[in-house]
């Protein structure tokens, strides 16, 4: 219930008003029946703009730090979150990513939209990075389409650290669904989920036309942390005065 009182009365039309997003291919996400809705990820406002231009809702798999933040702030972003019917997700360890295939199996079980970012995380740079397997695992067992989808501007509306969004052009564009049903079968092997993702990726890349790189954005994100801590220690800050 608090869902659709997010998407239609408080927070859905404040967030067509400020963005005025121009959304592109809506007819090609299905009316009805599970499906996957894999998009780029540039900005927190993405887990909000998606939703608010569908007309069906949609589930995304969410980190679990969105739930387990500290203080008012905190418990304030994981009412929000679990209202709003995300599911938290560990994302650390070893069974991280078959404990998020799991809850997306029981999304799409249940005849729903699945939303996933197969990035794994917000690029840092607005650029499309590596995807990983999981969304193909989960296309491949459910046998659902996945209708690949771009979010322009967003990143300039919103960058990573930045608060409160500013006004900035949007476009939400999505694709003609893409079906892997040749693959039925074949989740287990490696070769077909990552020529499966990389398919996906492609057309996300051709909406988007962003710059792409052929690496996971987890390890982009930890080298230019790395290359940031260096310069530090190399060129430390004078005192001032």
């Amino acid at each position: 219930m608090f869902y659709y009182l997010l998407k239609y009365v408080l927070l859905g039309p404040l967030l067509k008003l400020v963005f005025r997003p121009r959304i592109e291919g809506l007819e090609h996400v299905p009316s009805s029946g599970a499906a996957i809705v894999a998009g780029n990820h540039l900005s927190f406002s993405d887990h909000f703009l998606m939703p608010a231009v569908l007309k069906r809702r949609i589930t995304f798999l969410a980190k679990a730090e969105y739930f387990t933040g500290p203080g008012l702030k905190g418990r304030l972003t994981a009412f929000f979150f679990h209202s709003a019917g995300q599911i938290p997700v560990d994302r650390s360890g070893k069974d991280a990513g078959q404990a998020a295939i799991r809850e997306g199996l029981g999304v799409l079980g249940r005849g729903e939209l699945l939303g996933i970012y197969p990035e794994g995380t917000r690029s840092h740079d607005g650029r499309l990075y590596k995807g990983k397997v999981g969304v193909a695992v989960m296309a491949l067992k459910a046998g659902v389409p996945v209708i690949p989808c771009a979010m322009i501007g967003t990143f300039e509306a919103q960058p990573p650290g930045k608060v409160i969004p500013r006004i900035h052009p949007v476009v939400i564009r999505f694709g003609a669904p893409l079906d892997f049903s040749r693959y039925a079968g074949m989740e287990g092997e490696k070769a077909v989920l990552r020529a499966v993702t990389d398919e996906i990726m492609y057309s996300i890349l051709s909406l988007s036309e962003q710059e792409y790189v052929d690496q996971y954005a987890a390890v982009a994100k930890a080298e230019e942390a790395e290359r940031r801590a260096q310069d530090k220690r190399r060129f430390p800050r004078m005192p001032s005065g």
